[in-house]
């Protein structure tokens, strides 16, 4: 495999792939480290830090796999829509919870939630509250890297690249996501943001059926073509910077209001 296979050749199109890459896996890094955190609030405060040092392991060791499963992913084609109805879920499960969510649900906080999975409440009984959780935050740590690995495919088929986002968002779950949380708690309409690119690649992988199934077609040679990934892309990027924009020059959408 050679440089152009793994990379692309065209360095423009490679780098605006890699800047949504660096926004897209930086954002769900944030919404996995939040979810993470929630499930550790119930474990006694010396625990917590020991828990969330192995649920960052496995998110380093899953995000390894992750990796390996993306060179997979490329090549099976099914698994590509499969991940794009993923992708879909996701974002209407998180429209259908802010739209279904109360004031309650705010006081209650996400804690609850694991008190709800029926994984933990099997285990809990048998290895104790602490590991219990640990093998919860392990198994969401395998969600999330597949996530991370549907998102950067959905961007490009170029191997390299899947890589490099699929790293990123390793780094992101380190050094990155602190930076996104303040970032979202001041323009809490990021998330909303998010959600919604996440449902645009999520689309994008769907309709790889019909590229699949009618590979002469007009329609397969727009979708594959390099004009409609740069679209793509600056479709993304312009769904998270014209609302920062707007919102800084004009307060539209508002800004969280501090305390």
């Amino acid at each position: 495999m050679n440089f152009t296979e793994l990379f692309g050749d065209n360095l423009q199109s490679a780098l605006i792939i890699i800047l949504n890459l660096i926004v897209i896996e930086s954002l769900l890094s944030v919404d996995n480290a939040a979810v993470l955190a929630t499930m550790v609030l119930d474990l006694p405060h010396e625990q917590r830090k020991k828990a969330l040092k192995y649920g960052i392991i496995g998110a380093y060791v899953f995000r390894g796999l992750a990796l390996l499963l993306a060179g997979v992913l490329i090549k099976v084609w099914w698994l590509k829509p499969i991940g794009g109805l993923y992708l879909l879920y996701l974002a209407f499960d998180f429209f259908k919870g802010k739209m279904n969510k109360t004031d309650s649900d705010d006081e209650a906080g996400d804690e609850n939630n694991k008190e709800e999975n029926k994984i933990y409440k099997t285990i809990i009984g048998w290895v104790g509250q602490f590991w219990a959780t640990v093998a919860l935050i392990e198994l969401m740590d395998m969600a999330f890297s597949i996530d991370n690995v549907f998102a950067a495919v959905a961007f490009t088929d170029k191997l390299g690249l899947i890589w490099i986002g699929v790293f990123i968002g390793i780094l992101a779950m380190r050094f990155v996501a602190q930076a996104f949380v303040n970032l979202m708690e001041k323009y809490p309409f990021l998330e909303y943001a998010a959600f919604i690119v996440i449902a645009i690649l999520g689309v994008k992988l769907t309709i790889s059926i019909v590229t699949h199934f009618m590979p002469e077609s007009g329609i397969t040679k727009f979708l594959d073509s390099e004009s409609t990934d740069l679209i793509i892309s600056g479709i993304t990027v312009a769904i998270f910077a014209v609302p920062l924009a707007t919102s800084f020059l004009f307060n539209f959408p508002k800004k969280a209001i501090k305390e």
